[in-house]
């Protein structure tokens, strides 16, 4: 796996025209900035931060999809519970 990262790294670092040390820091910023999302995604699921906190990290887009999916998932769930009650 550390060969085809080095290779990956080399790569983009020839397609862009860059060093490699620039897109190394680079990944690391992209990497921190998703892994910070999934974690402002986390919080607001879980009640830890309201919507509009969530927006503001997040953007209004986003946290609507967020709002989407939760509430099919809330809807599937009761569509279970009562299917299997009868």
């Amino acid at each position: 796996m550390a060969v085809e990262v080095s290779e990956r790294v080399r790569e983009i670092a020839r397609h862009r025209d860059l060093n490699e040390s620039e897109i190394i820091q680079q990944a690391v910023e992209q990497g921190v900035e998703d892994l910070w999302r999934d974690v402002v995604v986390d919080q607001y699921v879980a009640g830890e931060i309201d919507r509009e906190e969530a927006r503001d990290e997040l953007g209004p887009a986003f946290v609507g999809e967020i709002d989407k999916a939760k509430a099919a998932v809330e809807s599937d769930v009761e569509w279970g519970l009562e299917t299997g009650s009868s």
